[in-house]
């Protein structure tokens, strides 16, 4: 299974602002900025994350549904909650 090519944009920005954000989280420390200020920075990175994540599990599922609509072996249940399970 592959990311399909109607997702890959959104998830490539979504994982570049996450790599900003997290950028500017390091800075924050090095720069010994208050500690809230520093989680507020750090719950936006794992926004981004989680959402580039969920958009991937999307795309396979997609993939799933379409794969047996074709008749092609489907992604099993298991590994559809293994993904799920590894945003968590």
């Amino acid at each position: 299974m592959q990311v399909d090519e109607e997702s890959v944009g959104a998830i490539l920005n979504r994982l570049r602002r996450a790599q900003g954000q997290l950028a500017g989280v390091i800075a924050m420390i090095e720069a010994g900025r208050d500690c809230k200020d520093v989680v507020t920075q750090l719950a936006a990175v794992s926004r981004a994350l989680d959402r580039a994540g969920f958009k991937i599990v999307a795309s396979g599922m997609r993939q799933c549904m379409a794969a047996a609509d074709e008749g092609a072996p489907p992604m099993s249940e298991a590994e559809l909650e293994k993904l799920f399970l590894a945003l968590a």
